[in-house]
């Protein structure tokens, strides 16, 4: 008998577990997402609580400050999306694969969790205590980000230029997303990053 009520227990408290882990991913999601469709000004921890269906009392206990919502919100869903995207790497053709490369990189800096962390960015600008959350975070993302195109090129960064032709990529691609931030930049985008594969082709060390 004590077997089995101690089976029910752990169930009960793995339900929990999985409840709170889902009631966490809400948050994290409707913060993007306000993020994005509000900015940082209309991105408040009563609306974001409000979208993901949880109670205000709940969003503070797990998140106490919109800060915290909002750094937090960014950095696990610049994870995900990256891990994702990982997955098209064995989808890339044997021809022209810097190009396939650069439209999956290209596509990290279109995504909504772009558009999300450019509002946090623009607002830590001006805000030094939100600034001393976001630097970190910002810091971290572009180290990862880096060897994460290195990696998708499969190249060693310690050759030649291979280094700053990398970093110049994510410069470059940086740069597009803010301009489809305002507009469907889409067809430009294209024809850039078609003369930029050009570029690394003939410039990238490969071994």
């Amino acid at each position: 008998m004590l077997v089995g009520v101690t089976t029910d227990a752990a169930q009960v408290r793995v339900s929990q577990v999985e409840r709170t882990r889902a009631m966490r991913l809400r948050l994290l999601e409707s913060t993007v997402d306000c993020l994005v469709e509000l900015g940082w000004a209309g991105t408040t921890t009563t609306v974001v609580s409000r979208r993901a269906g949880v109670s205000r009392g709940a969003q503070l206990h797990h998140f106490p400050s919109k800060q915290a919502l909002v750094v937090a919100a960014v950095e696990h869903l610049t994870d995900r999306r990256r891990d994702e995207m990982s997955g098209s790497v064995a989808s890339l053709p044997a021809q022209r694969r810097i190009r396939g490369v650069l439209e999956i990189l290209a596509a990290q800096f279109v995504s909504p969790v772009f558009f999300a962390a450019l509002e946090l960015w623009v607002a830590a600008r001006t805000d030094a205590e939100l600034r001393e959350s976001v630097a970190p975070l910002e810091r971290r993302i572009g180290r990862e980000t880096h060897a994460y195109a290195v990696g998708l090129l499969d190249i060693d960064e310690t050759q030649g230029d291979n280094r700053h032709l990398v970093q110049a990529t994510l410069d470059l691609l940086r740069g597009l997303g803010l301009a489809a931030s305002l507009s469907d930049d889409t067809k430009r985008r294209a024809t850039v990053l078609d003369a930029w594969a050009v570029v690394l082709e003939n410039e990238l060390e490969t071994s």
